[in-house]
């Protein structure tokens, strides 16, 4: 009786130790990445979002009111504004603006291009 007990240990113990000896010599770290992936890749599936309501942004958000037209400060005096303009004496740059006044002298023009007497060539040499 004793034989057939041992017999059937010894088959065991052999099967474990080639169980053993596969699992020592094949990569471990593989297997630990699958049982990683799939691992995350189940909890994924099982996710399931909150949905979003409109009551949620309640105290996140302000509300938003279209602000007033700004007024133009030009516009309460802009005939007053044209008439003084279309009055304004015209300046003319390099000009005085009293002699161009109406019945004032006109201005003499100084001649600004003024170009220098060229010397002969010869009376260097």
């Amino acid at each position: 009786m004793l034989a057939p007990i041992s017999r059937v240990s010894v088959r065991a113990v052999s099967r474990v130790a080639q169980i053993q000896i596969r699992t020592f010599i094949a990569p471990t770290v593989a297997r630990r990445a699958d049982f990683v992936q799939e691992l995350y890749l189940k909890e994924l599936k099982a996710y399931k979002a909150t949905p979003v309501k409109d009551s949620d942004a309640a105290g996140h958000v302000q509300t938003f009111s279209v602000p007033k037209a700004p007024k133009s400060p030009e516009e309460a005096d802009l005939a007053s504004s044209l008439k003084e303009y279309e009055n304004m004496a015209v300046e003319v740059e390099g000009q005085d603006a009293a002699a161009t006044a109406p019945g004032a002298p006109a201005p003499v023009l100084e001649d600004w291009l003024v170009e220098e007497e060229e010397e002969e060539a010869g009376a260097h040499h």
